[in-house]
């Protein structure tokens, strides 16, 4: 009898150690993904990005080149893909160009290493390394990490959840919450090819002056006949408000300035955008590149522009942070706070 109830002992122990031995501690995955996705000469993806702050989601495609070390190409457009800007950097600088209206900006930048993006597998890496905090667990056939985010977004958007399926140890889709772990932002990884990189000459910057003449006609009828619609924040601060709304004429348009004032205070311009079909250099841009979801614009200590939508908006404030103008930009609709 002793002799059964020993070997029975000794067959569960025998269990609980293979057991053991088949779950990976967060450790080890971690090792695996930095081998796979930062030591890659480079990689090419496609991805779907949802922005989930507004009535409606917001679809956007991105297609993401990176060749090692510093060449970066991130090509956003929306379902139709009518509306298109790309973030590239070259051996010249990091450039943001909108194609239908001809414009490009240069930024003294070090774009992508001091602000994460969600869709860089690399980054994706970073953020699950620098999070001595970050928690990890086993569902299915994917890898889960929970990390705090390290981008522009951080304050409004802290925490981030990367699947991973277990067999190709390549990221499968990123949840990017807010304060309430509320998903704000869903990124589905289409297509990763890792190990793919392009010549130094595929990252250069296409000047509008290089364009096919029927391209350029192409990309000004795009916003031959624009609409305005005066966007307002969808923000929810305490004791913030509009204390003025002027529409000026600027020649045959208008222009609409927002004053908010209170615990904060800040201020709005927008007019539409005016597609530049003679330029032949990239104009240089003040600040950093910032991704807000929607477009990617250029944000200073007291100041953040960009383009969407066929407008241009232009926040100004000696007040706000950095993250809290971004945090402006990032909720401007035709029905936002009035």
């Amino acid at each position: 009898m002793k002799s059964r109830v020993a070997k029975l002992f000794f067959l569960f122990a025998m269990i609980l150690v293979l057991s053991a031995c088949g779950a990976e501690s967060k450790e080890d995955v971690l090792k695996k993904l930095s081998n796979k996705w930062v030591d890659t000469k480079g990689y090419e993806l496609t991805a779907q990005m949802s922005i989930l702050t507004g009535q409606e989601p917001r679809v956007y495609d991105v297609e993401v080149w990176h060749t090692k070390p510093d060449f970066y190409r991130v090509k956003v457009s929306d379902a139709n893909a009518e509306n298109t800007q790309m973030i590239v950097r070259n051996t010249e600088g990091v450039f943001v160009v909108t194609p239908a209206l001809n414009k490009t900006y240069k930024f003294q930048s070090k774009w992508p290493t001091e602000n994460s993006q969600a869709y860089l597998i690399g980054s994706l890496a970073q953020d699950i390394k620098k999070d001595k905090n970050s928690t990890f667990k086993e569902e299915g056939n994917q890898y889960i990490f929970e990390t705090k985010t390290t981008n522009n977004h951080k304050n409004m958007l802290p925490s981030q959840k990367i699947y991973i399926d277990k067999k190709t140890l390549l990221p499968t889709d990123v949840s990017i919450l807010n304060e309430n772990k509320e998903e704000q932002i869903h990124i589905k990884f289409n297509q990763v090819s890792l190990g793919k990189t392009r010549a130094a000459g595929e990252y250069k910057i296409e000047t509008p002056a290089a364009k096919a003449e029927g391209n350029t006609v192409e990309a000004s009828a795009e916003l031959e006949n624009p609409v305005f619609e005066t966007h307002y924040p969808v923000i929810k601060w305490d004791n913030v408000h509009l204390i003025d709304e002027k529409v000026l004429k600027v020649e045959d348009d208008k222009r609409v300035i927002l004053t908010f004032s209170g615990d904060k205070d800040f201020t709005i311009v927008q007019q539409l955008s005016n597609p530049t079909l003679s330029s032949t250099i990239p104009v240089f841009a003040p600040g950093d590149p910032v991704d807000l979801g929607v477009a990617i614009g250029a944000v200073t200590d007291q100041s953040l522009t960009w383009e969407q939508d066929g407008m241009s908006f232009f926040i100004a404030s000696s007040t706000l942070s950095k993250e809290e103008m971004i945090e402006v930009a990032s909720s401007m609709t035709v029905t936002g706070l009035k």
